[in-house]
């Protein structure tokens, strides 16, 4: 009985390092795929700034707060901060878990539980968005020049994140800072839908340059060096 309880064991084990080995090399080579290489460049007096931007470990996708084609204010309202500055020009979107982003503002709060909920996708999500009076471009923030079409389509998608597309739910008392607030999401994150799957996805909805799958910030940043 023992023996057989080891043999199992160690092929468990086996064929845990056998499937994180083979994620791992996914990753890393899927993520190298451009999809959209030949997008049409826009003189910017023709389209619409949006700018990809990490922390480091997520990617968010930020937009005009308000222009001819979207006014985001009637959704993402800025009173639901806690500054309630209402002079911000740009605002952020970031979709992610709802428990890690909730409970987890800090790496030393991470709680086993938390994370393994978050890789098997089996907790809800939730939209993270932070207003900006502008953003400095460099190796973690990228500015694009899209046309107007795709700028909608940017905005259908983002837009269809929400748990409610027409009136988004706010999630009253949790922020990261002055600037931030939280609303319920559609979907759940994965080992395979992170919170960068999702930016990667906003960007192919747009008909931007991305990876043909990736989980990870680099995995979009890649193809805009």
């Amino acid at each position: 009985m023992l023996k057989t309880t080891l043999k199992f064991l160690g092929w468990t084990i086996l064929g845990i390092i056998t499937f994180l080995v083979l994620y791992l090399i996914a990753v890393y080579l899927i993520s190298k795929i451009t999809v959209n290489s030949d997008v049409v460049q826009v003189e910017e007096k023709d389209g619409i700034p949006i700018y990809i931007l990490s922390n480091g470990v997520h990617t968010d996708i930020v937009v005009p707060v308000v222009n001819e084609i979207k006014d985001w204010r009637k959704e993402i309202q800025f009173s639901q901060t806690k500054s309630k500055d209402s002079t911000m020009q740009y605002i952020a979107f970031g979709w992610g878990d709802k428990g890690f982003y909730l409970h987890t503002p800090e790496w030393s709060d991470l709680k086993a539980s938390t994370a393994l909920k978050a890789a098997f996708g089996v907790s809800s999500s939730a939209m993270h968005t932070t207003f900006f009076k502008q953003l400095k471009e460099g190796d973690d923030c990228k500015r694009i020049i899209i046309s107007k079409e795709n700028y909608q389509k940017l905005v259908t998608f983002i837009s269809e994140s929400f748990l409610d597309a027409n009136h988004p739910q706010w999630i009253e008392g949790y922020s990261y800072g002055r600037k931030d607030a939280f609303y319920e999401a559609k979907g759940s994150y994965s080992l395979f839908y992170t919170c960068n799957t999702w930016a990667n996805c906003a960007l192919k909805a747009a008909n931007q340059k991305a990876s043909l799958w990736t989980v990870y910030d680099k995995g979009i940043f890649c193809h805009y060096e």
